[in-house]
């Protein structure tokens, strides 16, 4: 315990004293959200999705332009609808459309709609306090700013401690690969922690965006997710000495992760294949959890599967980075 605590004491001391890289992981992820809030603060919206509930001959259906998502269970797309994530819903059976009146894209296709002519449907505006954009963003760029710090603070520095020969002089003392290996993990997640708690409470209080679920159950998901994300970048550095391959590979890995985990836009109505990668990676599980505790209230049982897979794949990645763990 005392070669564990000396190892994690020294790794946020050498953090804490790089004040540029302290300061970037505070402005960039609060400087990125108030940017979009400035941008998006008209909805300016550039995707159209109208999802269609049973069978609907209608002129508006062949309307350019407009992805048509066929709906099976019409209150979860009801909820779509608050969250941003269709713009117009419409139900056949019961001729009758919802639309969030919130929603400058909503807003257009219901013009749509309105202007194509056939059957007369009903408008209904969806119920409840409005998701804006921002609220269903914030979610996705704490989760993003996770990511990049997991995988770039872990990985980075165990590939410059090994190429700067410290990792070698460290396997010269009782310090096992179990107790530094650990003492990195432990250590990036206080780090991850608590950029994210301050980025939360500050954007929290200028942009007072929605939050319905516990903040315990929040800090839980967020908790795990980053253990995940910071056991795969152990994963990535465990044999590399070469910053150009770490960099390459880390890329690699946080790039499509970025696009396919529904951080910027929704993948609603996604081919099934982008929707079964997107389930592979973490970064997925963190941002739909954490958008459900905030914008739905899920408790911790609605997002059980999500916390099991994150646990999961933090095991799979933690065991072979270890095994696969070498000095030098």
């Amino acid at each position: 315990m005392k070669r564990f605590l000396a190892i994690l004491h020294a790794r946020n001391l050498e953090f804490i004293r790089d004040r540029a890289a302290l300061s970037w992981g505070l402005i960039f992820p609060t400087a990125l959200m108030m940017g979009f809030a400035l941008l998006f603060s008209n909805g300016a919206q550039e995707r159209y999705k109208v999802g269609v509930a049973g069978e609907l001959n209608h002129p508006f259906l062949q309307s350019q332009y407009i992805k048509f998502i066929p709906v099976e269970d019409l209150e979860k797309a009801i909820i779509k609808v608050e969250r941003h994530q269709l713009d117009l819903l419409i139900a056949s059976e019961q001729l009758r459309y919802w639309v969030n009146s919130s929603s400058p894209a909503g807003y257009i296709t219901e013009q749509l709609l309105k202007a194509s002519g056939g059957k007369r449907l009903t408008a209904n505006e969806v119920s409840g306090k409005e998701i804006r954009y921002i609220d269903w963003l914030i979610p996705g760029v704490l989760g993003m700013n996770m990511m990049f710090s997991a995988l770039f603070g872990v990985g980075f520095v165990i590939v410059r401690y090994r190429k700067n020969g410290v990792l070698k002089r460290l396997r010269g003392t009782p310090l096992s690969a179990t107790e530094f290996l650990m003492a990195q993990i432990f250590s990036r997640l206080l780090l991850i922690i608590f950029v994210s708690v301050i980025v939360y409470i500050g954007c929290d209080l200028i942009l007072d965006f929605s939050m319905y679920g516990s903040y315990i159950n929040l800090f839980l998901v967020f908790t795990i997710g980053s253990l995940a994300m910071i056991s795969l970048g152990l994963l990535i550095a465990s044999r590399l000495k070469s910053d150009e391959l770490a960099a390459g590979l880390t890329n690699a890995i946080s790039i499509p992760m970025m696009l396919l985990s529904e951080v910027w836009f929704s993948l609603e109505g996604s081919p099934q294949w982008i929707l079964f990668i997107s389930n592979l990676l973490p970064l997925t599980h963190v941002v739909d959890a954490s958008r459900a505790i905030m914008l739905d209230g899920a408790g911790i049982i609605d997002v059980g599967h999500h916390i099991l897979t994150m646990l999961i794949m933090m095991l799979v990645f933690l065991f072979v980075g270890v095994k696969m763990f070498r000095w030098e």
